[in-house]
């Protein structure tokens, strides 16, 4: 189960990337306008409803989803038998040295 989710999450990253790649830039950004002309048309309708920003919201939503979902799956991981094994071999006497005698 790890594994396919970390699959899905690397693919989905990927994709993300290039539709961000892919998007026409909006102009010269925060140091050619101001804050109320920027934001001014992102919230419209011709803005929210182009596909490559739906695609990238939709990425998005993916991408953060499989990240909880991967953290719920490792924390339901059992360690607990991987690390009462470690600690065994960590608390456990060490071998005596052998004494070789030398001729």
């Amino acid at each position: 189960m790890f594994s396919i989710l970390l699959t899905l999450l690397i693919i989905v990253a990927v994709m993300m990337i290039g539709v961000i790649l892919l998007q026409k830039s909006e102009g010269s950004g925060m140091s050619g306008s101001s804050a109320a002309n920027m934001f001014g048309g992102a919230l419209t309708g011709a803005g929210a409803g182009n596909f490559m920003t739906k695609l990238t919201a939709w990425l998005a939503a993916a991408f953060f989803l499989l990240c909880a979902l991967l953290a719920v799956v490792v924390s339901r991981t059992d360690t607990s038998r991987k690390d009462s094994e470690l600690r065994q071999e960590l608390v456990a006497p060490a071998p005596a040295p052998v004494h070789v005698p030398e001729n």
